[in-house]
């Protein structure tokens, strides 16, 4: 089974994203191009990625005590990838780009995650580059983040310590102002007046460093997150005192040009994980001395922005991950579900049930035709092209937000804090679900190697882990989100909902579920001011992550009854078996997920303090 048709209809039929090239930035753009990119990186994907996703799994990546090896296979992969211009597509003209709407980017990105998320596709790369065209002085766009694009560099974000995994203010990495003589190919000049920026050496360690080291690439520009002493030499508290660093693995000149000179950062050891195996992950050390710089220790680094801007500048970076994360967690879904109905429709085992019993002279059926392998197969189809529409729609806000008029464009930005913890953790927790059901549909051959799905569930699993937990998106979203500019996001999300309910309650065979929405979006409502009745964020977090699921099966319910009414809706181009089958995925939700939510919202409502006041020996 393809993914083109499923992207085919959410983007042109249901998201119109063809009328983007009516906007000044996207004009030479038409549907036609975006095809054509659709086609290049579903190619690449088919060749390059796809056929070596076993491969990365099994050659897991080995430090040789200079440098990690990886698979031929992956060089090739990233080297396709960069040669595509993916890197940069969202990009002007001027940096190389293409001026793509991010609505196709990430539709276009999504067959690599589909044919081999562990290969990988420079997501983080990307990341790192456009937080530099954000927050970047113009040559460190010029030198880094141009270099990034092209693919000549790779990038990383390093948050995350040994001692501090989402607590980053317990971060201990330093940043101390360099005085001493550049060591670049431009000349000795003093690190005030380095045109690179503002020079700092770092020392500390950095932990869950993704692609923090390879040969994949000329140079991998580190952007770190560490503390300037103050004048008593200690280190801030808390968050304020962060601030954010270029630091690369190389030294580099003002024009961009390897000098020759290995920075003071170091390979401490590779994380060997249950999935992602063909993802480099790094616990990196800084400024310990092993390269030592103009005979110092310490690494050197460029500062980025402001002093103690270091989180804000970051989080632009780390958003953006988020939706990553919640396509990565998407496309491995849809990977498994793709699989099993594919061993569905071609296994033999059972037969059809009869009131006399059964007649075992009958030949066999596929098990597709068994009415719970029918259930494991919609549950998976409701789960992954509803994330995938729900993560389209928001790379929809987003080219909204830059290109918009000034209102449509703010409220883009609100609807974007309220949606990004969805974005990200719903298709990790349900996706994830999704491949466990992949597993069972492939009975006990799906336990085994011989099949492919459970790596995807393995691969499938982190998702839940990186770019912020469970528990903080849901901490997020009830302790910050829902809460923001007194409730605006909320109130607007609420009101897109309403929309989407009224437009359905006029057609017949949806209006009893956009009955069903308006009651779960009364139920939200409701839950959320009864969370925050007492006013203490103790009472009402201490079920912030059943309100995360409730909140989330909500807006998928959402998405869900708006594509079905685009389905209702279709012109002929769109196959009849095609708009049965999204209309019974949309059933199949509302009838079999959505009424979840009352169990998870009881006990918001109640404050239920079971998990809370539980003593820790009573464990």
């Amino acid at each position: 089974m393809s993914l083109r048709p499923t992207l085919d209809f959410l983007l042109y039929q249901w998201l119109d994203a063809q009328s983007l090239n009516q906007r000044t930035r996207f004009a030479d753009h038409s549907r036609e191009t975006f095809d054509a990119v659709l086609d290049t990186c579903e190619r690449i994907a088919r060749e390059k990625y796809a056929p070596f996703n076993r491969t990365v799994d099994v050659e897991e990546p080995r430090f040789d005590g200079e440098k990690v090896i990886l698979p031929q296979a992956t060089h090739d992969a990233h080297k396709a990838y960069a040669a595509s211009g993916m890197p940069s597509a969202a990009q002007d003209y001027e940096m190389g780009g293409m001026q793509l709407p991010y609505t196709i980017e990430a539709a276009a990105n999504s067959f690599f995650a589909c044919a081999s998320v562990s290969i990988g596709s420079g997501l983080l790369t990307t990341g790192n580059a456009n937080l530099l065209m954000v927050h970047g002085t113009p040559l460190q766009k010029e030198v880094f983040a141009k270099n990034e694009f092209c693919g000549r560099f790779s990038g990383t974000m390093c948050l995350s310590e040994p001692q501090a995994g989402s607590s980053l203010g317990d971060i201990a990495t330093r940043a101390v102002p360099d005085d001493g003589p550049s060591v670049a190919a431009d000349g000795g000049v003093p690190w005030q007046a380095d045109p690179l920026g503002p020079r700092y050496r770092l020392t500390g360690n950095k932990m869950w460093i993704s692609a923090g080291e390879h040969e994949l690439s000329e140079n991998i520009i580190h952007l770190v997150l560490a503390k300037i002493p103050g004048p008593d030499g200690k280190l801030m508290a808390g968050t304020r005192g962060i601030s954010l660093f270029i630091v690369p693995k190389k030294l580099v000149d003002s024009a961009g040009q390897l000098t020759g000179v290995r920075n003071d950062v170091a390979l401490a050891g590779l994380n060997h994980k249950l999935g992602w195996r063909g993802t480099v992950n790094t616990l990196l050390n800084f400024g310990e001395g092993k390269y030592p710089v103009g005979g110092q220790a310490g690494a050197l680094g460029y500062l980025v922005g402001q002093p103690g801007e270091g989180l804000r500048c970051m989080f632009h970076m780390m958003n953006e991950a988020r939706i990553g994360v919640g396509i990565a967690a998407t496309m491995l879904g849809l990977a498994g579900y793709y699989a099993s109905l594919d061993y569905a429709k071609n296994r033999p085992q059972g037969r059809p049930l009869a009131a006399a019993g059964k007649d075992a002279s009958q030949p066999q059926v596929r098990i597709i035709e068994h009415a719970d392998i029918k259930r494991m197969l919609l549950a998976q189809k409701s789960y992954g092209e509803g994330a995938l529409a729900l993560e389209l729609y928001c790379a929809r806000l987003v080219d909204e937000q830059h290109t918009g008029t000034p209102e449509a464009a703010d409220e883009a930005r609100l609807l974007l804090e309220v949606l990004t913890p969805i974005a990200k953790s719903w298709p990790s927790e349900w996706c994830l679900e999704a491949n466990s059901l992949a597993i069972q549909i492939h009975g006990g051959y799906g336990y085994t190697r011989d099949f492919p799905v459970e790596q995807y569930w393995r691969d499938n699993r982190l998702n839940m882990i990186h770019e912020g937990t469970h528990g903080i998106q849901a901490l997020d979203l009830l302790g910050r989100k829902v809460l923001m500019e007194d409730g605006r996001g909320l109130a607007l999300l609420g009101g897109r909902i309403n929309a989407s309910i009224q437009r359905a309650a006029k057609m017949p065979s949806l209006a009893a579920h956009a009955e069903a929405l308006a009651q779960a979006l009364r139920q939200v409502g409701s839950a959320t001011q009864a969370a925050w009745a007492t006013g203490k964020p103790s009472d009402a977090l201490a079920n912030a992550v059943p309100y995360l699921q409730a909140f989330g099966h909500t807006v998928l319910a959402w998405i869900w009854l708006d594509v079905a009414a685009a389905a209702l809706a279709g012109d002929a181009a769109q196959s009849m078996a095609a708009s049965v089958g999204r209309l019974a995925a949309a059933r199949y939700f509302y009838h079999y997920e959505l009424p979840k939510i009352g169990a998870w919202l009881g006990v918001v409502e109640n404050r239920d303090l079971t998990c809370a006041g539980v003593p820790e020996d009573a464990f």
